[in-house]
């Protein structure tokens, strides 16, 4: 028998077990924007995640204090940029709130209509760039069609795209274009009528589904621990939808109407599609309010402000459903025309604080995907 020869090689401490620090962002392909992730990985699986936040900090709730109540709606609804009427919509209720004052109706039934568009728009996105970042490039395409055609609508009665601008305190800034109404519904139903697009082009891909299925599980107990609220918390099982928990706008009269879709799994494909149920549900909403207002007499879509508007010297906390989750606004008077203090919680901020439960334990070759299923826009976290 040939003798054999053993050679050992010293490979010094590359042979022990040791963890890597990877940094994800924050300017990155993989993340959304200017986010930043520090990773702690084993091989390829992360054990230890933190996100940094900070880098789009713009001192908004600061500002708020140098700005007349008109003068800060326009920098409120900035900070989740896809839901800027949800946002303005904050503003007002609570400025509303402390003066104790009275909507017209045709405001409230308008305002509820477009902050339905408003959320369908936001979905939209999500529903479109999320299966992107997964690989499939096609839904992002249609995602912006439909965006397009409701983006329309909002720019025909607002004069915006993006920063519609279109609250007021005691209203909106004014009446509906005529003929708007007819050409919103069609709208709807065009945006409605191709929906089934994401239903089997992305929800129907065997591959979708094997990349977001069980993987990223959101505990019902996490949820609460970390505030997180909207879509995400509700598909992890968490009823709470504050358009039905507590009403504002028009949503006490369009119970029959709403439908607050939850899922018990908590995974990323149950947040997907508590996106997409939203969405159809959102255009059911719309449809309503259209009716509604068609009903409704002719009348007034503000009140009469005084030149300079003064808040009562008090304290009031106004919080909406916004697409992405609970947005609420701390307003502070010492009865001058400027808030003492605004302080904002925006649904992003909370949300994206979970990432350090779920990403520890899960592959770095998942980590897009949880990443993605988050739903959250920077500047709703950074403010």
């Amino acid at each position: 028998m040939t003798p054999t020869t053993e050679t050992t090689v010293g490979i010094g401490g590359a042979a022990e077990s040791t963890d890597m620090v990877l940094n994800i962002g924050p300017q990155h392909p993989s993340t959304h924007g200017v986010l930043r992730l520090r990773l702690v990985l084993d091989g390829e699986r992360i054990v230890h995640a933190e996100p940094v936040i900070g880098y789009m900090h713009r001192g908004a709730e600061k500002l708020f204090e140098a700005r007349d109540y008109r003068q800060i709606i326009v920098l409120a609804n900035r900070h989740d940029w896809l839901s800027a009427f949800s946002n303005e919509l904050g503003v007002v209720l609570a400025v509303e709130r402390m003066l104790g004052m009275e909507v017209p109706e045709r405001a409230v039934w308008t305002r509820t209509l477009l902050a339905e568009l408003n959320r369908v728009l936001n979905h939209l996105m999500f529903l479109g760039s999320y299966p992107l970042e997964l690989g499939g490039i096609t839904p992002v395409f249609y995602a912006f069609r439909e965006r397009e055609v409701l983006q329309n609508a909002m720019e025909e009665v607002s004069g915006g795209r993006m920063h519609y601008m279109f609250n007021r305190v005691g209203g909106l800034k004014e009446d509906l274009p005529a003929g708007w109404t007819a050409r919103a519904r069609e709208a709807v139903a065009a945006v409605r009528s191709r929906m089934d697009v994401f239903d089997d082009l992305v929800l129907g891909n065997e591959i979708f589904r094997g990349r977001t299925r069980g993987v990223g599980t959101l505990a019902p107990e996490t949820v609460h621990a970390y505030g997180v609220s909207g879509p995400i918390a509700r598909a992890s099982g968490v009823d709470f939808d504050l358009r039905r928990d507590e009403p504002y706008l028009a949503y006490g009269d369009l119970q029959d109407t709403l439908k607050v879709v939850t899922r018990s799994e908590g995974d990323c494909l149950a947040r997907f599609e508590i996106l997409l149920e939203q969405t159809h549900n959102a255009l059911d909403l719309a449809d309503a309010c259209l009716d509604r207002l068609a009903e409704l007499p002719p009348g007034p879509i503000n009140q009469r402000l005084p030149k300079v508007l003064k808040a009562p010297e008090g304290h009031t906390y106004a919080w909406t459903e916004n697409p992405l989750g609970i947005n609420g606004y701390y307003l502070v008077s010492k009865g001058e025309k400027t808030p003492y203090r605004l302080k904002l919680r925006s649904a992003s901020y909370n949300n994206i604080q979970a990432l350090t439960e779920l990403l520890p334990g899960t592959l770095v070759a998942d980590m897009v995907a949880i990443l993605g299923s988050m739903f959250f826009v920077v500047g709703d976290i950074d403010k």
